[in-house]
């Protein structure tokens, strides 16, 4: 879905193109109810927030800024609807000793951290060969040193540092013009 034109699909799906919606609608479905189903919501409930959060981006998109982050909208939309009706009904979680699911895990941020995870490594694909080799062997499993690095890569040990130097600044550099910044 990181492919599509998300600005293009957006305008047609808001301009009233059927195509457009379902395309949007499927790609993004599994995100807004996984999100919903979180907060232990009834079926009618879940629905409803669902409905509310598509209704909200065809009423009102100007509040997606960009719409490559049609994903994080989407998420937020619901979490926040899904909190307002959650604290309007003064709801508690069940049960005296159920905790809240950690946030951290929720189905929300491990979409988005997934969705990170591949634009982060779609981009380190595209960078020159070398500086993406240099970047699997810092990131992998395995633990180098510089010496093993540099053999692997056929340079000299002293070379490592100023590679992963010029590897790290091209793939943050990449990451910016697609619109990702370190905050």
């Amino acid at each position: 879905m990181a492919e599509v034109d998300f600005r293009d699909l957006l305008e047609r799906a808001i301009g009233g193109d059927e195509r457009a919606w379902r395309i949007l609608a499927p790609a993004f479905s599994a995100l807004v109810l996984g999100i919903v189903r979180s907060y232990r919501l009834g079926d009618t409930d879940a629905s409803d927030i669902y409905q509310h959060t598509w209704l909200k981006l065809l009423q009102w998109p100007a509040g997606l800024r960009d719409p490559a982050r049609l994903p994080s909208w989407l998420a937020t939309t619901a979490r926040r609807h899904a909190l307002h009706l959650l604290k309007a009904r003064r709801r508690e979680f069940p049960g005296p000793h159920q905790e809240p699911a950690d946030p951290a895990h929720s189905p929300e941020q491990e979409l988005l951290a997934a969705e990170r995870d591949r634009v982060l490594w779609r981009t380190v694909e595209r960078l020159p060969d070398r500086h993406r080799d240099l970047i699997h062997l810092l990131c992998g499993d395995d633990r180098f040193t510089h010496a093993e690095i540099a053999a692997k890569l056929g340079i000299q040990a002293g070379s490592v540092g100023p590679l992963r130097r010029r590897a790290l600044d091209g793939l943050r550099r990449a990451l910016e013009k697609q619109g990702y910044h370190h905050p």
